[in-house]
């Protein structure tokens, strides 16, 4: 882990505070001053700020947020744009989104403060299960490669994607809530999330997605929660992430 992220992740200093104690000569590891923050931290490394020990938390904290339309999933934007974190509580500025929804989704964002529970999350095949209008009809040979999967183009990609063609499994569940040439009205469950793969499956057929919103991450859902607020995990969603980390620690020993 960068040494920038390992301080804010072990400390309350923010990301920027850990920058400039590293550039100022305050962080030492294994007893050795180090001043570039992306020096990565290993497994059994001694930090210490000014002199004092960081105790690694083996404790972490996971939040629910039904993002709106219109911010971006990112610490800030070039273009000035608005981002959650311009929404969210002060106190979850340091927290990792696990995974995004593009400026034009909204619905459930996971958010948490440590980086193996993110990186657990976003790299699983949990489903991941949407709602979502499109423009036009469904058609039989949209459902079979919705049950058979498909190699799309960049039709429907962000302009900057380099992944020109993106092979895409087939959707875990679908269920058709309204079919007519005008709009139609669909809930899918899809074990990826990356790479705007909903919306470049429908481009690919000539549709374009009006509406898209998250409503489920495996056993997370949104529920009631308001749009632009936030929840903390209950007891029975954090039994259940302590038991998916430990079996996907076991999978991978």
């Amino acid at each position: 882990m960068r040494l920038n992220k390992f301080i804010s992740h072990h400390t309350t200093y923010s990301r920027r505070e850990a920058d400039k104690l590293i550039f100022d000569g305050k962080v030492k590891v294994n007893g050795r001053v180090i001043t570039e923050p992306g020096f990565e931290v290993e497994e059994g490394d001694k930090v210490a700020i000014n002199g004092r020990p960081v105790k690694r938390s083996t404790k972490y904290t996971c939040i629910v947020y039904n993002k709106p339309r219109g911010e971006l999933v990112t610490k800030k934007d070039p273009r000035g744009r608005k981002t959650i974190y311009d929404s969210l509580p002060k106190k979850f500025k340091h927290f990792i989104p696990v995974g995004r929804l593009d400026f034009n989704s909204e619905g459930l964002l996971i958010l948490t403060d440590s980086p193996k529970v993110a990186h657990a999350l976003m790299n699983s095949d949990l489903p991941r299960v949407y709602k979502l209008r499109i423009k036009g009809d469904i058609t039989p040979e949209m459902e079979r490669a919705m049950l058979e999967g498909i190699e799309v183009g960049s039709e429907g990609a962000h302009e900057k994607n380099d992944i020109k063609n993106l092979k895409l499994n087939p959707f875990l569940n679908y269920q058709i809530i309204k079919n007519s040439p005008k709009y139609s009205t669909l809930k899918v469950a899809i074990s990826e999330g990356k790479n705007r793969e909903l919306r470049r499956f429908f481009a690919h057929f000539g549709r374009d997605v009006m509406d898209l919103k998250r409503l489920s991450y495996g056993w997370i859902s949104l529920n009631a929660l308001p749009t632009g607020k936030t929840r903390y995990f209950d007891k029975k969603e954090y039994k259940l992430l302590k038991e998916f980390l430990q079996k996907e620690q076991n999978a991978n020993t």
